[in-house]
């Protein structure tokens, strides 16, 4: 890669966040924002793993996959909204080198992997109603395992990929970041490099990781819809397409607020934070209550959890 300017990356001791470009009177606003809804992320996904692992009956691969889905949600939104929030309350929102490189590799771990676990709970249900005699001999407990490996594996093969590419870039005199994380968009954005091959690689990362989560899911629901519409009862059909409705609005939600960002022309960059801010915190924060108002194990689950508790007071 060919340099611009002067500056190598190795001269980099810190960069600057410059967070939401708004009055400083409203960073208070901002900070008891962000904390409602991150406590509301922490609540609901601690909440959802704790049902799965004390309730017994929700032993089953659909739930092993939740469980892992609320893990990861909750995963991400860390890493990303404590150092906003301090931000939002310090005069100097400086993130090290070592940190903002930290924070990338972590958030890219996780926003790959949730790809892959959703693709997995697509396949999941794509078993349970397509061939459902034979769903546990298909969807063994080694077989989960091996999916939810291989999601990680993805991320974190994505993540050191991702990170070596973005940091191994030179930097003008620039330190700063327009964003509140570090992103690795705005990261080049301060390069002094040739940035070809660095859109070259994350094109085929795009490619890498999107088309086959989507060919799975779309394939997947495609089958299921044929299946389903061939149960000759009305309340069957419905019952059938209600163990699907939580995951795909889930699949909606994250790819929809993905695409935004994305879509999002770069002139424009306080609206891609605010787009940035729906799939980092609101995303997770509505993931568990898509799954607990819509399933009914869940809400029995967690009701005998309540009754329990009411009955020792």
């Amino acid at each position: 890669m060919s340099d611009k300017g002067a500056g190598n990356y190795s001269d980099v001791t810190d960069f600057t966040l410059v967070g939401f470009r708004v009055r400083p009177e409203l960073h208070i606003l901002l900070f008891l924002l962000f904390l409602l809804v991150y406590s509301m992320v922490l609540l609901g996904n601690f909440s959802m793993i704790g049902i799965i692992v004390t309730d017994s009956q929700l032993n089953t691969p659909m739930y092993f996959f939740l469980g892992n889905l609320s893990f990861i949600d909750l995963s991400y939104s860390t890493i990303i909204a404590p150092k906003a929030m301090v931000n939002f309350l310090s005069e100097k929102n400086t993130v090290s080198f070592l940190g903002c490189a930290t924070q990338l590799f972590f958030f890219t771990l996780f926003i790959v992997t949730e790809g892959f676990i959703l693709a997995v709970m697509a396949y999941d249900r794509f078993i349970a109603i397509c061939n459902p005699l034979l769903y546990s001999i298909h969807m063994s407990r080694h077989l989960c395992a091996q999916l939810v490996t291989g999601s990680y594996l993805c991320g974190w093969v994505s993540s050191i990929i991702q990170v070596s590419t973005t940091f191994s870039v030179s930097f003008c005199a620039s330190r700063v970041i327009d964003h509140f994380y570090c992103d690795s968009y705005q990261i080049e954005k301060i390069s002094c490099s040739n940035l070809s091959v660095n859109k070259m690689i994350s094109l085929c990362l795009a490619a890498f990781i999107i088309l086959p989560t989507i060919v799975v899911i779309v394939v997947s629901y495609m089958y299921i819809v044929t299946t389903v519409l061939r149960i000759p009862s009305s309340e069957g059909r419905k019952k059938a397409f209600s163990t699907c409705s939580s995951h795909l609005g889930v699949v909606s939600l994250l790819y929809g607020t993905v695409s935004f960002v994305y879509l999002t022309p770069p002139s424009n960059p306080e609206l891609r934070k605010v787009a940035s801010v729906f799939y980092i915190l609101v995303t997770p924060m509505l993931n568990p209550l898509i799954y607990s108002l819509r399933n009914k194990d869940v809400k029995q689950a967690l009701g005998k959890i309540l009754w329990k508790k009411t009955t020792l007071y």
